[in-house]
Parts: C-alpha cells; sequence; structure tokens
C-alpha cells in the first residue's frame, strides 16, 4: 500500500485524514522501516507490509471504538509505537501514554514520536501491571489498547487497577478467540467483552485472516 491507498481506505471505512497527517504517517512508517534494521520491532519478512499489517491495522481501532475528546489513552506493550503512534496521529487530541517493557522499543517509540511532532505523548520503559503503584495512573485511562500482546484475561488482569468505571479497552487480536473469550469471562464476570470482526472496506486480508478486535468495559 502506498500513503494514497491508506488515506482513502480510511476514509472509505469512516477514518477521515488529512494530508499533514498522511504526511505524519509516511514519516512514521519510514523511521520504522530505517530503525528495524538497526531494533528488530517488527518481523523482518514483514517490511514491505507496514502499511497495510502494521498502520491500517493500527488504525481500525478508530472503526470500532468511540475515543472521546481529549481522553487519556494508554497503549500496552507499543513495541515500536504500535497501535499509539497512527492512533495519535489520527487523534492529535487525546493524551497517550506508551508502555513496554523493552528498553531500547521505548527509546526508539520516543523518537518516533517526536520526530512526527506529536504533543501530549510520553513513552516509558515499565511492566503495565507496575503502573498500579503509581497514584497518577490508577484509574486514569479513559482508553486502554494493545496489539497482540497477551490473552485477554491477563490483559484486563493488567489493568483493571488502571480503569475507570467507563473506561473502554481495545485489543486488536486474530484467529477464533472463542475459549480466549470464555476464559476471560471466567475469569471477570464483571466485565463486557464483544468480539467484533475487521471487515475493511477495500481489504479482504483483515477477514481472510480473521483480524478482530475485543472491546472490554466494566459492567454498569
Amino acid at each position: 500500500m502506498t500513503p494514497i491507498d491508506i488515506w482513502t481506505t480510511c476514509g472509505a471505512n469512516g477514518i477521515m485524514l488529512d494530508k499533514d497527517q498522511i504526511d505524519a504517517l509516511e514519516r512514521y512508517h519510514n523511521e520504522l522501516m530505517y530503525w528495524n534494521q538497526r531494533v528488530n520491532m517488527i518481523s523482518r519478512k514483514d517490511e514491505n507490509n507496514i502499511w497495510d499489517r502494521h498502520i491500517l491495522h493500527s488504525l481500525m481501532i478508530l472503526k470500532h471504538v468511540k475515543i472521546p475528546q481529549k481522553a487519556r489513552v494508554l497503549d500496552v506493550g507499543t513495541g515500536g509505537g504500535l497501535p499509539g503512534i497512527p492512533v495519535k496521529i489520527a487523534r492529535p487530541d487525546i493524551k497517550l501514554l506508551m508502555v513496554d517493557s523493552i528498553k531500547k522499543k521505548v527509546s526508539m517509540t520516543s523518537m518516533f514520536a517526536q520526530h512526527t511532532d506529536l504533543k501530549d505523548v510520553s513513552a516509558i520503559c515499565a511492566r503495565v501491571e507496575d503502573l498500579v503503584n503509581d497514584q497518577h495512573y490508577r484509574s486514569g485511562f479513559d482508553v486502554i489498547i494493545s496489539r497482540a500482546v497477551a490473552k485477554t484475561a491477563l490483559l484486563i488482569t493488567w489493568v483493571r487497577p488502571l480503569m475507570k468505571p467507563s473506561t473502554v479497552c481495545a485489543f486488536l487480536k486474530g484467529g477464533d478467540l472463542s475459549e480466549e473469550i470464555a476464559e476471560a469471562r471466567a475469569q471477570h464476570p464483571d466485565v463486557v467483552f464483544e468480539e467484533h470482526d475487521l471487515d475493511v472496506f477495500g481489504v479482504p486480508w483483515f477477514q481472510e485472516d480473521q483480524k478482530k478486535v475485543v472491546v472490554c468495559r466494566l459492567a454498569s
């Protein structure tokens, strides 16, 4: 895919981006491609598919989750800034914290954010379960996102102390999730879990690979 492909595909799926946002995504794409040769953040065999398999995939959170204006968003296990940086570029109003336990990835992610001129964004090297020891983070996030980090039940266990009553979690996943979701429901009976197929107009591989987003919120 090209930047123009991303722009048209996002528009066809209800995600409206302007030229400055596409330019920022292109800078991020190019830096991720360049630095991945030195610090492995995504699979080397996937470098030619960064636009669709990584950036577009991350942006699809916005198709299924309504993020409030100026929301405080946590990206768990961000790696090289996915899904956080594409989401932040598309939604510059949000305040984004990206967390990963691997220091070199956090350093790269911080640099990517700076080079794409993003404001109200930070990256820290930590395990997400350790954030609960800081009062600044407890019950502190409106939206929590992640991409292929851990099973849903474990993710909820990690982030539960960081959630408000109104917090929405969106976890990008793939494949048959029936057992995983059943396990999550058994372990967290007061959490509502919704599984949405990523049906992306114009990009059939999302359905072919059974890509999904699991949306979780505390039961009211």
